[in-house]
């Protein structure tokens, strides 16, 4: 690989890291550097080549995270290991189903979440403790778990998003602790669909591990961000990465090609 493209993929690894560390979404931007960085890449190497990096970083903003503030772990704890396993069927699957089949879907859900949290403009600003109930917190459990961690091993892009707004919605926390429990649950999607790429060669690991180095870099800045600004900054950068996404997934959908 020639050093303007490896300079490429890693500075998009740290900015990764960082939107991944605040709300989460950083494979909006280290995947499609990977597919255009090395061209001839294949797209389940891109895919596992990404976990590597991404897992990385992660785990390290969880436990910037865990240093930090305070994270519910009866709700983080069951939901990353249902994650780990969820996220490595989604892995065994993603070269079966075309982006074609899901893309429609996953952008109505994203404009979905970007309505709901304009015209909602105090979700995740405040905790709201009393949404914790045990049928909320199942809730919570399986649909970060199961569902998201699912979606992550088959494509990836949104997942922090996803789980950020699940904890904010469904139990009630702020998006600061919200965002806190979406890391510790994608560091289990992570290394989820990282085992499954890694035992089918589909992992690029010198690539990779340059990559994680820097989205550690840029996940320590991004979770220490999150904490001195608060909900309110994190709010901005969820939906920020929302219409980001959106914009993405439409080009995608009708324009590419």
């Amino acid at each position: 690989m020639d050093p303007v493209s490896l300079t490429t993929l890693l500075a998009a690894a740290a900015m990764a890291g960082w939107v991944d560390a605040v709300v989460g979404g950083g494979g909006l931007l280290l995947l499609p550097a990977l597919l255009v960085a090395a061209p001839g890449m294949p797209v389940p190497s891109a895919l596992g080549t990404n976990k590597l990096a991404a897992i990385a970083g992660t785990a390290t903003a969880a436990v910037t995270f865990a240093r930090r503030t305070k994270i519910d772990w009866g709700v983080a704890g069951p939901a990353a290991g249902f994650a780990v396993v969820s996220a490595g069927v989604g892995a065994v699957l993603a070269g079966a189903v075309p982006g074609a089949a899901y893309r429609p879907v996953v952008l109505v859900v994203l404009l979905a979440v970007a309505l709901f949290v304009l015209l909602r403009p105090r979700l995740g600003v405040v905790a709201l403790p009393q949404r914790r109930t045990p049928a909320r917190v199942a809730a919570a459990v399986a649909v970060a778990g199961v569902g998201i961690a699912l979606y992550d091993g088959l494509i990836g892009p949104g997942t922090g998003t996803f789980l950020v707004l699940a904890f904010t919605a469904l139990v009630g926390a702020d998006f600061v602790h919200g965002s806190a429990m979406a890391k510790v649950v994608n560091a289990g999607t992570n290394l989820g669909a990282l085992v499954v790429f890694g035992v089918t060669g589909h992992v690029w690991w010198l690539l990779g591990a340059a990559m994680a180095v820097c989205n550690i870099a840029g996940a320590v800045l991004g979770a220490r961000m999150a904490l001195r600004r608060g909900a309110g900054f994190v709010r901005v950068v969820l939906l920020v990465v929302v219409v980001a996404l959106i914009a993405k997934l439409g080009y995608d959908q009708w324009l590419a090609g």
